[in-house]
């Protein structure tokens, strides 16, 4: 049971009270999203541009910033100082928290490692991003959870699948999860790192990823069946109804993503004896 951005529908996304509350329903992995500041600290959340749905902006980091209002900024173009002013804990109708901030990963790994929780990691880059930039950001991930001893027992995930090459030459013992969608697998779109869209799963295999982790909507029985006969196990996200969440497991994927942890966990409930 992987919660997806922590229990994204039961707690502000991607933040420490979300990750707490995971942990409080009993996942097995914690997923999440990261990006770089513009002083090279590795950031949590899922949007490249800070996006209104998930964050409110509280003030400038200091008087006359004109960067200010932040709302609508590539991450990458503000400082830890600038993203620290913005509130991250208004954006969830489940429990809003207001005054959550956005967290660093290094924060996210101190309350994480000594749980012995399994954590995903997606890089958030695109075809857009050079490959410096992707080679940049796949390192100071893997610093991070080397210095928390989490490389063991963490995956790197991305649609970008230069990040999944750059893994797999400089830091082998991290595992590797091939991200696929709909709009990533069509032609001349980029974002498989020069390999064909039309054997996803092959070519993640041909790739060196050590899963895959498609859509939903695309994560049919054949595809299931084609990842196991290559030993990958397949990831399917994000699920959040009990009758998909049935039909997958059904199905025979090795890990269900999702938003409702608390649902999934009850379908996993082993049935009282009678």
């Amino acid at each position: 049971m992987h919660g997806h951005r922590g229990a994204r529908g039961l707690r502000p996304e991607n933040t420490l009270p979300g990750f707490a509350h995971a942990l409080d329903l009993g996942v097995d992995v914690i997923e999440l999203d990261v990006g770089l500041s513009s002083d090279g600290v590795v950031v949590l959340g899922h949007d490249q541009v800070l996006s209104p749905a998930v964050l409110t902006d509280t003030g400038p980091a200091w008087p006359g910033d004109p960067a200010y209002p932040y709302l609508g900024t590539p991450v990458r173009e503000l400082s830890l100082a600038q993203l620290r002013t913005l509130d991250a804990g208004l954006g969830c109708a489940g429990a809003p928290l207001p005054g959550t901030g956005i967290p660093t990963l290094a924060e996210a790994c101190a309350l994480l490692a000594p749980t012995g929780v399994r954590l995903s990691v997606e890089l958030k880059t695109d075809p857009s991003w050079t490959d410096e930039e992707v080679e940049l950001l796949t390192a100071s991930v893997a610093a991070v959870l080397k210095d928390f001893g989490c490389t063991g027992r963490s995956q790197l995930l991305a649609f970008d699948w230069r990040v999944l090459a750059e893994a797999r030459r400089h830091y082998p013992d991290l595992g590797r999860v091939a991200l696929m969608e709909r709009k990533t697998l069509v032609p001349g779109t980029g974002w498989l790192a020069g390999h064909s869209p039309a054997d996803p799963v092959a070519a993640a295999f041909t790739l060196g990823a050590t899963a895959v982790s498609p859509e939903h909507a695309i994560t049919t029985p054949a595809l299931t069946d084609q990842a196991h006969a290559l030993a990958l196990p397949v990831i399917v996200w994000t699920v959040n109804t009990p009758t998909d969440m049935t039909r997958f497991m059904n199905q025979g994927v090795d890990a269900i993503v999702t938003d409702y942890p608390d649902v999934l966990l009850t379908l996993q409930a082993p049935t009282p004896a009678v």
